[in-house]
Formats: structure tokens, sequence, C-alpha cells
């Protein structure tokens, strides 16, 4: 749901540091003028311009104020190959659409960011005979565009291939050396802890290459997360492991990290309201964080007919809000003022006779057909089960009965 796809030698991609150099003024064909600042790249959500039902970039920025987007997802060839692609299917070198999209928001004043890999699809880390060749692939998004930021999506399955991370993070590191001011984000997945085992490994690579990017930004959705506290929490874990992993103090580390929610109802079944996204938007002022962004702009508007969190979509939030609700955190979180709307809608009542069931416990034990709430939905056990959070990934004990 989340992440809804050959290599260059190492001879060419010494060539690409002269010309990574100019890459930043090279856009000026695609309409690319001055950058931004960077806390309009650090706000900026996540659209995927070629599928699930692409909103009008340009009604966004009219009726949120938002500058900038980050536009999903960069892969390698769906045949094969270390050439940069669209979505595995639509290759950059010969894109117009995409250009298109980005024509337009910056002849309104916009501009966008680039993210790379992402849940589904091969990698080019994965593709890529090593760091150099998978740097000379994103150079040719970058010059195409002349873009000024660039996302690295690291979550699986790549960021468990020790080999292509490592590709990966010495290619971010090669694009920031050679395109002096490139605003460059690092996400990755999220847990209660802060980040998982692999996302600690990602740590450790970067700073084994000595490689500190603008933020490293951590998910916090899928994973068993109910609401704003559980992922400030988790913001909170996170920064404690940026500060033991790179010496950081807290404020060093605070201005290391990101954040990247999920609007509305998460792939696990998890709700994320607009209530939600403003207390996190204000845990993350409070402690001067780099980045707030979320999964997606295709999703920020209400299903129909209305589902009241019934399911997980692409293309809407499935809970109850005006177009572009969760937009207008980024704009807050970028330094300006969203144009006033309507308030928003009052949450469509649960039908009677379809009550919470009594609250899960991680300490019981449930067999098959013991009903459970969490995150304001029902649960069925499918089999035997004990501290397995309902609506984690892993086995997926648990049925999802809807919202209570």
């Amino acid at each position: 749901m989340r992440r809804l796809r050959a290599c260059l030698g190492a001879a060419a991609a010494v060539g690409i540091a002269a010309a990574g150099t100019t890459a930043l003024v090279a856009g000026s064909a695609s309409g690319a003028t001055t950058a931004l600042s960077d806390r309009w790249y650090a706000a900026a959500p996540y659209l995927m311009p070629l599928d699930n039902d692409p909103p009008d970039a340009g009604a966004i920025m009219d009726a949120t104020g938002l500058k900038a987007f980050q536009l999903a997802f960069v892969l390698a060839p769906d045949g094969g190959g270390c050439s940069p692609t669209w979505g595995g299917t639509a290759p950059v070198s010969s894109d117009t659409a995409v250009r298109s999209v980005i024509s337009t928001i910056r002849a309104k004043g916009g501009d966008v960011s680039v993210s790379i890999g992402g849940y589904g699809g091969t990698k080019l880390g994965q593709a890529c005979s090593d760091a150099a060749s998978t740097a000379a692939a994103y150079q040719q998004v970058i010059t195409k565009y002349g873009l000024h930021a660039i996302d690295f999506d690291l979550e699986e399955p790549e960021y468990e291939n020790t080999a292509a991370i490592k590709n990966e993070i010495g290619a971010a590191k090669i694009l920031q050396q050679n395109n002096p001011g490139l605003y460059v984000s690092v996400t990755t997945a999220g847990t209660a802890d802060g980040t998982g085992w692999f996302g600690k490994q990602m740590l450790l690579e970067a700073k084994s290459q000595g490689f500190t990017p603008n933020n490293f930004s951590i998910m916090p959705f899928d994973g068993g997360f109910n609401g704003a506290a559980s992922q400030t929490s988790a913001l909170t874990n996170f920064n404690q492991i940026l500060q033991s992993t790179f010496g950081w103090d807290q404020a060093t580390a605070y201005a290391h990290e990101g954040f990247s929610g999920m609007n509305g109802r998460s792939d696990t079944g998890e709700i994320f309201s607009q209530s939600d996204f403003q207390t996190v938007l204000d845990y993350a002022t409070s402690h001067n964080m780099d980045r707030f962004t979320f999964w997606s702009l295709n999703r920020d508007r209400q299903c129909s007919p209305p589902d009241n969190g019934g399911r997980t979509s692409g293309t809407c939030s499935s809970v109850a809000q005006n177009s572009w609700d969760f937009a207008k955190y980024s704009v807050k979180f970028a330094g300006a003022t969203p144009p006033s709307t309507t308030p928003t809608p009052t949450p469509t009542p649960t039908p009677p006779g379809t009550g919470c069931k009594p609250a899960w416990s991680s300490g019981a034990v449930y067999t098959q057909g013991n009903e459970v709430s969490y995150g304001k939905h029902n649960w069925k056990a499918k089999w035997w089960t004990q501290n397995e959070v309902p609506g984690a990934a892993q086995w997926r004990p648990w049925e999802d009965e809807g919202a209570c």
C-alpha cells in the first residue's frame, strides 16, 4: 500500500562529478528557478504522479498554500538494469508526463523532491553493481529535472540487503558531494523502539561511510501503533538511537530527525486522524525536528462513499475529512498559514450494535474465535496468540472485523 521499478560504470560515475556541480541549475529547461527553503523540502508530502488517481498538484497548492511535493518512486526497470524509471516501467530518460507535473508546480512558485525506493519493486541499489553506478543512475534524475532535493526511502525488502544498502548510502554521499546544496533525506521503517534492527544497521552503514543527510526520518505506522502518543514515543526513542549511533547530543539528533506518517487508515488498520497529525506536528516543531511529511496526497481526500475507516485505499484516507486536510499540516510545518476552509465534517456515527469488544491485552492468551478491540477496530483471533499486536504485519494472527 504505502509503496504501490544498466548500470553506468565507475568511469562514467567519476564523470558525473563535474556534471553534478551544475545539476542544480541544469533544470532551467524544466522550469526550475531558485530553490525553496529547506523547510519546504522537509515538509513535502508524497505524491504518486502516475498512479493511484493522481490529484491536481496546482489545485492542492491553491487550496492549501503547499509549495513542495515529494514525487514517488524512482526504481530500477522491471526487466532488469541500472537505469532510473518511474515505478519500474516508465524510463526517466524519455519521460514527459512527470516533467509536465513538475513544470506546473514550478510555474506556481513551488518545487519538487524525488523519492527513490519505497516498499515495492526493484531498487537501483539492488540492481546496480556499486555505489558509483547507483549514484550515476540517480544523477540522471537530478540533472533531467533540475532537482534541489532527493529522498532515499530505504525499507523492506531492500534494507535487509546489506550490499544494496551500502550502494544506496554510498550513492547518497556521492550525490551530496557532487550537487552542492542538495537537500537529502533518508526515510526508513519505524517501530515502537524507534526503528528496527535493519534500520539501525542502515544508520551504522551511514556512520561507517561518514555520510550525514539533512535528516533520517522514520515511518511510525504499520507496526502496531495506536494514535499520536505511540508515534511521538517512537520519535523520542529514535532520537536516542541517533544520539548513541552518531555521538550527537539531543538537540543535534532532533535537528537531523524526521517524521513520515500515513494519513487516515494505514495498511494494518491503524487510524491516524487530523488531531493525531496536529499532536505530532506540535511535537516536531517543539523539538526543532527537521522534517514532517506523510504518505500520501493521493490519499488526502475522503472516500466516496464514506466508509468510516473500513478499508485502506491508495486514493482516499478512509476518515472523515475535507480534501487536502492533511496537507495543511505540512504547510504549517514549513512556516506558512494555510488558507481558511470550512470545518472538517463530523465523522459518521458508528451504527448501533457494532460497539468495541473488550480491549486487547498483551498479557492475555487468546484462542481461535476470541474477539478484542484495538486501534478503534474489533479483531478476531485466527489461532492461539499472545502478545501479538492486532494489525501488526508479522504472522497476522488477527482478522480485522472493522471499525467500532
